[in-house]
């Protein structure tokens, strides 16, 4: 900050002064302070939120399908752990920001890590560590899904060679079909994660009242392998309505949409796990108000995200 005590101006006649010493002094002691108050208050915003992580965003920047951290990658064979079949870490190459939350994905009945791979680069590079993972069999249910995606968790935030760069108190889940399911019941098991996203998922549990996770549902219109009107739809209006929550439906969209890149999955899913598990309430501009209706969604249910989450 730049202050002119002497503006420029007429010449002035030598037994002429505009301040007095005094006043100099006095003024450049008021100017300071203004300087060091402004400056701590821009400091004490900056520093209000801890866990934001990447620039302010933008429609472009949530709908782009990177963002602006470097990433690796580590193969995590199937061998090398129990309690799941093993996987993918795709995480940020910087730690200068500090540290990341994380998030385990599971894919479906019969499928393999590849059908929510997309997600590893999309959410890692937007300031997360992600690991998609392989389950014990092809054929596990939802019940199964859950306890590995927890013990995916576990061995991320444990024993993984990226465990250094993991908070390990800002961890979420998400899966595709019963991958879907298991992540409700990971959530149900595990109260302290801080966001849960089902992608067309699948359960015969259809009651998740007991469930305190942030959860985003995300249905597909057309599915009928996971129909809405009986797994999604039941599986948000059992929440608890006190809970945040969102049900995002995907217009015309069969069941394996959420395994395919998408502008619409992305944005949200991302603005999620940026709001519950970062705490980024930059990114609520893109929850509330609620989304509506348009050429990519055919429904949007949900409360604003609350303030003291």
């Amino acid at each position: 900050m730049t202050v002119l005590l002497n503006p420029p101006g007429p010449a002035r006649k030598p037994h002429q002064h505009s301040l007095s010493r005094g006043w100099r002094a006095t003024l450049t002691v008021f100017f300071a302070a203004a300087l060091a108050l402004s400056t701590g208050t821009v400091t004490a915003e900056a520093a209000a939120n801890p866990y934001e992580r990447g620039p302010a965003p933008t429609v472009a920047s949530v709908e782009a399908s990177t963002g602006t951290f470097a990433i690796a990658t580590a193969t995590v064979s199937r061998s090398s752990v129990s309690g799941f079949g093993g996987g993918t870490i795709y995480y940020p190459t910087s730690t200068s920001e500090g540290t990341f939350g994380a998030v385990a994905l599971s894919p479906g009945f019969t499928a393999s890590q590849s059908s929510v791979a997309w997600f590893g680069p999309r959410l890692a590079s937007q300031g997360f560590v992600v690991f998609t993972i392989d389950t014990t069999s092809p054929f596990d249910q939802p019940a199964s899904r859950g306890k590995q995606l927890l013990a995916a968790l576990d061995y991320l935030t444990g024993q993984s060679a990226v465990r250094s760069r993991i908070d390990s108190t800002r961890l979420g889940v998400g899966g595709h079909s019963m991958g879907g399911g298991g992540t409700l019941e990971a959530a149900r098991s595990r109260p302290s994660l801080q966001a849960a996203v089902p992608l067309a998922g699948y359960d015969t549990t259809k009651n998740w009242s007991s469930v305190s996770v942030p959860t985003l549902l995300v249905g597909a219109q057309s599915d009928t392998t996971a129909p809405v009107s009986s797994h999604s739809i039941p599986f948000y209006t059992s929440l608890p309505s006190t809970l945040d929550k969102a049900y995002l439906e995907l217009r015309g969209a069969s069941h394996s949409a959420p395994t395919r890149s998408s502008t619409t999955v992305g944005k949200y899913v991302l603005s999620w796990f940026k709001r519950f598990i970062d705490n980024d309430t930059r990114y609520e501009q893109f929850l509330c108000p609620l989304p509506t209706a348009n050429t990519a969604i055919s429904d949007y249910r949900g409360n604003c995200p609350h303030t003291s989450s």
